[in-house]
């Protein structure tokens, strides 16, 4: 059997170069690529660190030595001894960081075999995404990917530093806690010593970081997972890792300008880009008025045109009916798109109708002249003023949705960031920041008829609304702040409610009695009686910041082992069934056989 007996490894094969040319070297690594060239030949060999060509001579090795060089096939885990020489000038190889050197191998030890992959170990597979996930362990030796998890690393890793210098304490909050589902579903574990009684999975640890002020702590901060038992889309997960920041006696500002000052230096030190700071502030008012969201892609224009005043008062029983019921008309610019298609304005239509619209209308202010499906209603006078007013040019189509503020934003919002990707208007590599602040309080339930907290329940409101909370939820501000970067949100958190009286009025606008605040609260409501001090924090998504900064689609392609969008692992097979004898000791009985059953 070969064995790694009596060697040791000297480089790595991505660090080779011409300061190395004629040490004797040991590797090892991965067989990644084999040419044959008859009496030599040559393999790319992959660690970590990189690639390395290695050349095999039949001349020089003996027959015996080279035959064992003939059996190797991709994925081999192979060690070699060798010598690094210089490659002629015809022969580099430019697109490998090594490609001046090569190794010429006098030693190869076999340390095991591998059978053929499912798929290349390459950059840039075409290959379905389950089959990565299934074959996992394979998927995570692909460069790129390992390049996400690098990333990942050092990010962490200048996190870590950055708070350490300004007197941050890296505590751990506990895994099983108390259930309380005023967000997302919790995932619940059961307490064989407590028959009956569940723990709960945290969705963050928000309790117990404010918990930490109370006790004094100041500066808290953790990398930590947290799990929410929700519909998966790219960017969510069941389990996800957020780093988590609370700290004392700060001001809104003191927060956002030390989060500028961590991100800035997070993105310099890892991937050499400067960030310029401040950020652009933006309350959530105008986000919504402009952009039609609360994370807006400023990385281009096509804002959200009111053309209510132009439309209003017509015979055109759509807008009127909109306008009547408190409802706006507005617009977005699609520039020099006058010409678009008619299947893909139709196209349009139904993307406007998948996002909350009624319908889609549109103007077109094309050589022909105005063309409209409302034309007939308004006079020539009316669309250039509506063309002056929006600053449009000959040319450029104006997408029009009429509805309520909320669905009109909705719809639109959407529509921009979609008419954008398709004309091609984003700059993927320009970084775009953003603090969205003063969020609403609270968001009415339809469905409960109730207000819920629009961020968490902990939320402070503005001094100024405090005296609203009681006879105008709606109208109530929060102390609440957004990072958004590329239209994404990555960050989030407010000033927090620190006295116990204003914590029981914010839960009673919610529908929440004193018992039941109490019974799901207590303990941190009791805490606050005993000097709290003033104190607020916030939490990034590391898996969305380093997707941006990765520049990948999907969160799962930055995560070591993601779940698939039904939150199950494919090469684990999580969750699986367990034993009714484990069952037992949970005291626990489980219906879905007997729906299955029922279901067949």
């Amino acid at each position: 059997m070969d064995t790694m007996a009596g060697l040791s490894r000297t480089h790595h094969c991505g660090e080779l170069n011409k300061e190395n040319v004629g040490a004797k070297t040991v590797l090892t690594g991965w067989v990644s690529r084999r040419r044959d060239h008859g009496g030599l030949i040559f393999v790319d060999l992959r660690d970590r660190s990189g690639l390395v060509q290695i050349v095999f001579d039949a001349a020089a090795m003996g027959e015996e030595a080279f035959h064992k060089a003939e059996s190797l096939r991709s994925e081999f885990v192979v060690a070699v001894v060798g010598n690094v020489r210089e490659r002629s000038a015809d022969t580099v190889n430019k697109n490998m960081a090594t490609g001046e050197i090569e190794v010429v191998i006098t030693e190869l030890r076999i340390l095991n075999k591998a059978k053929t992959p499912p798929f290349y170990i390459q950059d840039g597979i075409d290959v379905d995404e389950m089959l990565r996930l299934r074959y996992r362990y394979l998927d995570l030796r692909r460069p790129e990917m390992q390049a996400n998890l690098i990333l990942r690393h050092k990010v962490a890793k200048v996190m870590r530093d950055f708070f350490d210098r300004e007197g941050f304490l890296e505590i751990e909050t506990p895994m099983l806690m108390k259930s309380t589902p005023e967000g997302a579903r919790d995932f619940l574990v059961p307490s064989r010593l407590n028959p009956g009684n569940f723990y709960a999975l945290p969705q963050s640890p928000q309790i117990f970081k404010q918990i930490l002020m109370v006790a004094g702590l100041e500066k808290y901060f953790q990398i930590v997972r947290c799990f929410r038992d929700e519909d998966l889309r790219a960017d969510r997960q069941p389990e996800f890792t957020q780093l988590d920041i609370e700290m004392s006696f700060m001001s809104q500002e003191d927060i956002l300008t030390l989060m500028e000052r961590l991100i800035a230096e997070v993105f310099e030190k890892t991937l050499g880009r400067k960030i310029e700071t401040p950020f652009l502030r933006m309350e959530y008012d105008e986000a919504m008025r402009r952009f039609g969201s609360d994370k807006p892609d400023m990385r281009f224009g096509m804002e959200l045109k009111d053309i209510s005043d132009f439309v209003g008062g017509s015979e055109f029983k759509v807008f009127n009916s909109v306008l009547q019921a408190g409802g706006r008309v507005k617009v977005i610019n699609v520039e020099g798109y006058a010409d678009i298609p008619r299947r893909e304005l139709d196209g349009l239509v139904t993307f406007a109708q998948d996002h909350g619209a009624k319908g889609l209308a549109w103007i077109q202010y094309s050589n022909e002249g105005v063309k409209s499906p409302f034309k007939k209603f308004y006079s020539d006078e009316t669309f250039e003023k509506i063309k002056e007013h929006v600053g449009a040019k000959q040319g450029d189509l104006l997408l029009v949705v009429a509805d309520t503020d909320k669905i009109v934003a909705q719809a639109l919002g959407e529509l921009r960031l979609e008419m954008a990707k398709r004309r091609n208007l984003i700059d993927e590599d320009k970084l775009s920041f953003l603090w969205v602040v003063d969020f609403p309080m609270f968001e009415y339930n339809e469905e409960d008829k109730r207000f819920k907290a629009m961020h968490h329940p902990f939320t402070a409101p503005r001094e100024e609304d405090v005296e609203k909370l009681a006879s105008d939820p709606a109208a109530v501000k929060a102390n609440a702040y957004d990072m958004v970067l590329n239209g994404v949100e990555i960050g989030g958190g407010s000033l927090r409610i620190y006295q116990s009286d204003l914590q029981e009025k914010v839960f009673a606008a919610i529908g929440l009695t004193q018992e039941e605040a109490h019974e799901k609260f207590g303990f941190m409501l009791d805490a606050f009686k005993y000097g709290t001090p003033p104190h607020g924090g916030l939490a990034f998504g590391l898996d969305r910041l380093i997707m941006i900064m990765a520049k990948r689609k999907s969160i799962r392609d930055v995560i070591a082992f993601p779940k698939t969008q039904s939150a199950s692992d494919v090469m684990s097979h999580a969750p699986s069934p367990v034993d009714e004898k484990q069952l037992r000791e949970l005291y626990i009985k489980t219906t879905a056989k007997k729906k299955e059953k029922e279901q067949a």
